[in-house]
């Protein structure tokens, strides 16, 4: 009896960890996509890239996070915008991987000065740094 007590606390508390990380990811994919809305893409994927983070664009493979920024500052226009939100969430049980899909809404105002709208599906990997943040690896 003791026995499963015992595990039946252990599982209870791991669940526990797995939520509180789950929250982390949920508010750090909510903080990246508001601060892409109020100071544009390129601070955003700067400062939310891991140092090797890598993006795929159409057939674009963007490695490392001073080529990310680089990317988005030669590609990115002012019409444009990005907006995303996670519908999946999961964390490794060891608590330093994650990683999120959703949908994401690209709007841009065209040549005629139209507003366009794209929506797609977004996925991205997170890897939790020394210091204890969230940064993604790849996207």
């Amino acid at each position: 009896m003791f026995c499963f007590l015992f595990f039946g606390c252990n599982t209870s508390k791991k669940n526990s960890e797995l939520e509180n990380w789950k929250s982390e990811i949920r508010v750090v994919e909510k903080s990246f996509n508001d601060m892409a809305q109020h100071d544009g893409l390129v601070k955003a994927f700067e400062h939310y890239a891991a140092e090797s983070a890598v993006i795929v664009r159409g057939k674009e493979i963007i490695k490392g996070k001073s080529s990310i920024g680089g990317y988005y500052k030669k590609n990115i226009n002012p019409n444009e915008s990005l907006s995303w939100s996670p519908t999946f969430v999961d964390v490794s049980e060891s608590g330093d991987m994650a990683y999120t899909y959703g949908n994401f809404t690209f709007t841009y105002i065209d040549s005629l000065g139209i507003e366009k709208e794209s929506k797609g599906v977004f996925h991205t990997v997170w890897k939790r740094q020394e210091n204890g943040s969230w940064k993604f690896v790849y996207d």
